[in-house]
């Protein structure tokens, strides 16, 4: 199983806005810049974390987006599955009538089990612990992060010193 884009960036985004904490306006443009997420990206996974009831989004020039619930109310399964429905790793699993064999399949129970062991790490990861962890969404200024390209050769000069 691999999450989709937008998944990816509403968790980015769900980060974000848990460092700020519950009922902090924090801008489109402020999310977009520190966690790397296209900013026509954004407004739409905001649609959908705010139909889901994760956020307020704010109209106008001050606008922006507030975190409607406590970082450990939330878990990181509710928010993948808002942007990718319930994780079901293959058709038997989500749709089992669309196989003749699902219930006498020795495949069909490691599927199952598999989807029932990752739903439940997920759900495990509230987004307060990920918070106080490192995370994706560094808390410096992204003219601070250091560029992919350049990382290699950052090591490469770090390690030299070492020496």
């Amino acid at each position: 199983m691999r999450l989709t884009r937008a998944a990816e960036y509403a968790i980015r985004c769900m980060v974000y806005l848990a460092k700020q904490g519950r009922g902090v306006l924090t801008s489109r443009q402020e999310i977009a810049e520190r966690a790397d997420i296209p900013t026509h990206f954004l407004a739409k996974i905001a649609q959908d974390l705010a139909r889901a009831g994760f956020i307020e989004i704010k109209q106008g020039a001050r606008g922006g987006f507030v975190l409607l619930k406590k970082a450990s109310d939330i878990s990181l399964l509710e928010v993948v599955e808002t942007m990718i429905g319930e994780i079901s790793l293959n058709d038997c699993v989500a749709r089992p009538a669309s196989c003749k064999i699902t219930y006498g399949c020795a495949v069909h129970r490691v599927w199952t089990d598999a989807r029932d062991q990752l739903r439940a790490t997920l759900a495990s990861v509230t987004f307060a612990q990920l918070v106080n962890e490192e995370s994706c969404i560094s808390s410096f200024p992204s003219d601070k992060l250091i560029a992919p390209d350049s990382l290699e050769q950052t090591m490469i000069n770090d390690s030299s010193k070492l020496q």
